[in-house]
């Protein structure tokens, strides 16, 4: 037994003992799962004995599978118990032990109301109402085909502690509890059947501090510590809902199975992206070798893609969020926020159709599918890639608004396709006036873009100029493209309007390329004009 652990387990002795008893410094719950160091020895042999070793130098020679750079939009999934309250947000299983509020909401004021209080009725109680009945995997990879995607990451662990996958670790898990499922087998399946790439995210990181703890609750219960994780001392402190002041260092026990878990899902489902939540890293580091889950990482990585080494093309991807890999190893990826610019290495953003929650909740605040398309053309262009959550109810249907929301971007999409699939940022990612949000879940604080916002790809000779918005003047004046531009100082032979059959009025002066648009628009929101 290690030091750190030993000490957890007298001092839980002592906090808990008036409500669970004597014997809770022993409970078997407590203990490392026995599957753990045996799989972690298999793990470090793989690490060690491939072309790519456990070591920050080696894993930065790791190359981006083209096919991810082509690919430019796909969909995530957040779907697990969380959905059967509904209210709030996806952070329903940590505010419920927390008496503030969460952006405006009181969820454990609004727990006890309805559920009563978290001794009698915690999280693990919802787990019986997640059945899942309606669940059809082939009907959601079909829609997400119909969308436009090209990849889909279902998250197969949030930071409840719930997997969604048939897990070896753990009895608390999907296959045998709730909808008594394994989700991610199911989906994995049916996405490849439909011809996308499939990936998985992994948030359970964070599950080491993410319940907050009290003797008058049902997660100091160490019997639930499969699902809620060991209540370690630090969870009962006054503070310990300020995880970004108080992030606490995870000890050996709880990293040993995260690294046991996440190979297991490589293992078990080939999973062509591994997307993991900013628990891996705190934001505080200033890089990743400052990182106290650093070892843990490269052991990661290093399994990753050696299991994955084929060609390039094979290899495979892993989205990071802050400082947690060096950017040569792995892709970064941006929650709800963008790039000022153009970014080398390929980047991706992560955002949801709705703007309050991830995960299914009632009055969700939806985006229109008119920002949701311009975030996709802003990103692109900037030389990323976008992707896009939905939150499924828990009987397993996808919400009619986040359909409907999907429908109309694969709609845009059918039309103006060619200017996002497979494209390479060009020389600049486009003019106008509207700036976007670079900072950490910072989007809110974007503004529409107009018509005079316009952004740039490229494939091969073809140069795709979109606007953002349809002029009210019928005339718009890209200064990008003037006469003797730095960007394109020969001639421009041809300009075509996607999804358009008219042909177009133009004129390149030294102001810039002005061009007369047709009455009829081709498409809803951001217009692409095609050159040569």
């Amino acid at each position: 037994m290690n030091k750190t652990f030993f000490g957890a387990a007298i001092l839980l002795g002592t906090l808990a003992s008036p409500v669970w008893g004597q014997d809770t410094a022993t409970h078997p719950e407590l203990a490392p799962h026995p599957a753990v160091a045996p799989a972690v020895e298999k793990i470090d042999q793989v690490a060690k004995d491939g072309p790519f070793k456990p070591e920050w130098e080696s894993l930065s020679t790791y190359k981006i599978p083209q096919w991810y750079k082509d690919a430019k939009f796909g969909i995530f999934i957040h779907w697990g118990a969380y959905s059967v309250p509904a209210y709030g947000s996806e952070w329903y299983p940590r505010q419920m032990y927390i008496d503030t509020k969460r952006r405006g909401d009181n969820f454990f004021e609004h727990h006890r109301e309805t559920y009563g209080p978290q001794k009698t009725f915690g999280y693990k109680d919802f787990i019986p109402e997640f059945k899942a009945e309606k669940f059809d995997a082939a009907a959601w990879a079909k829609l997400f085909k119909d969308t436009g995607a090209r990849y889909v990451i279902p998250v197969a662990e949030h930071h409840d502690g719930f997997p969604m996958y048939d897990c070896a670790f753990t009895k608390w898990d999907a296959s045998e509890m709730g909808p008594h499922r394994d989700v991610i087998a199911e989906l994995a399946d049916a996405v490849r059947a439909e011809g996308l790439h499939f990936g998985v995210s992994s948030h359970r990181a964070f599950n080491w501090q993410y319940y907050v703890r009290s003797e008058d609750y049902d997660n100091a219960n160490p019997e639930f510590a499969g699902l809620y994780g060991r209540p370690m001392p630090f969870l009962f402190k006054p503070d310990a809902d300020k995880y970004q002041e108080n992030f606490e260092p995870h000890d050996d026990q709880f990293k040993d199975d995260w690294l046991a878990r996440t190979c297991e899902l490589v293992d078990k489902y080939q999973p062509e992206v591994m997307w993991f939540d900013f628990g891996i890293a705190p934001r505080v580091i200033e890089s990743y070798d400052s990182n106290p889950f650093a070892d843990h990482l490269k052991r990661f990585a290093a399994y990753y893609y050696n299991k994955t080494s084929g060609d390039d093309d094979s290899l495979g991807i892993i989205n990071y969020k802050f400082q947690a890999f060096p950017e040569s190893a792995a892709v970064l990826d941006k929650e709800r926020s963008k790039m000022a610019g153009i970014r080398e290495p390929f980047w991706q953003t992560d955002t949801a159709v709705s703007a309050s929650s991830w995960g299914y909740t009632q009055n969700q605040k939806y985006k229109t599918p008119d920002r949701l398309v311009d975030d996709l053309v802003d990103i692109v262009s900037k030389n990323g890639c976008l992707l896009l959550n939905v939150g499924p109810r828990p009987d397993g249907t996808i919400p009619e608004e986040d359909q409907a929301i999907l429908k109309a971007i694969g709609g845009w999409l059918k039309i103006n396709g060619e200017s996002i699939y497979g494209t390479e940022f060009w020389s600049t990612f486009g003019e106008g006036p509207t700036t976007v949000s670079t900072g950490h879940v910072s989007e809110s604080k974007d503004k529409p873009f107009t018509a005079e916002d316009v952004r740039f790809t490229k494939k091969g000779d073809v140069i795709y100029a979109t606007i953002m918005d349809w002029p009210e003047s019928g005339q718009i004046n890209i200064r990008t493209l003037a006469a003797g531009s730095e960007h394109w100082p020969g001639q421009i032979e041809s300009i075509e309007l996607l999804g358009s059959e008219s042909p177009l009025e133009y004129d390149r002066t030294q102001e810039g390329l002005k061009i007369t648009l047709p009455e009829k628009r081709p498409c809803d929101y951001a217009y692409v004009f095609k050159l040569r």
